[in-house]
């Protein structure tokens, strides 16, 4: 247990460099293999572009699922705050918007890095920026499930990817405005999901 933790510096605690560089390399990673396994067709590019750049946004923002709230757990930051009289929801909340803070932006940028490897334009950057925000909700969503449910990771597959599918479908097509859609309810739905799983854990 962290003795004088708050809000604020469990979302300071939650930064860390190494949630920010693994999940962009591998970003990077998965592009470049597209990149190459295409070869120099660029119309076939420009069709699995937008899929290839969201699949590897996918998987690279579910890397860190084991440690996003398990690790915070099992310090005794979670329950300390919690003494102190703040809600589940409101903690997840909190790491939520730091899982988005550590790959979010960083993932965007390296998004613009790959325009000339994948040939995708500014709709499919923008839903991008906007769907990054539901994909840490997930992942919240999963991270919760490992840390707090009995055969998580089986659940995790079961749940969390399917969820995937429709922000993955409008994000790809470039649709700006079902993606923030998707956004908007997956980052108002996560926190409650995510604190159901770890108050089931607890009973």
């Amino acid at each position: 247990m962290s003795p004088g933790m708050t809000p604020v510096r469990l979302f300071r605690y939650q930064l860390r460099p190494s949630r920010m560089a693994v999940p962009i390399i591998f970003f990077l990673i998965i592009v470049s293999l597209t990149t190459f396994a295409a070869g120099p067709d660029a119309e076939l590019l420009a069709k699995i572009g937008p899929g290839s750049l969201w699949v590897a946004a996918l998987l690279s923002s579910l890397l860190p699922v084991e440690t996003l709230i398990a690790a915070d757990r099992d310090t005794g930051m979670i329950d300390s705050l919690r003494v102190e009289g703040f809600s589940i929801e409101f903690l997840m909340a909190i790491t939520l918007a730091s899982h988005w803070a550590t790959f979010g932006p960083a993932m965007i940028g390296a998004a613009l890095l790959s325009i000339p490897l994948l040939g995708i334009g500014s709709p499919e950057l923008l839903t991008l920026a906007i769907g990054t925000v539901a994909l840490a909700a997930l992942a919240l969503i999963a991270a919760a499930l490992l840390a707090g449910v009995r055969g998580g990771a089986m659940i995790v597959g079961l749940i969390v990817l399917p969820l995937a599918v429709p922000i993955l479908i409008f994000g790809s097509g470039g649709d700006i405005r079902l993606t923030a859609a998707l956004a908007l309810f997956y980052v108002a739905a996560a926190p409650w999901v995510a604190a159901l799983a770890l108050r089931t854990a607890e009973s």
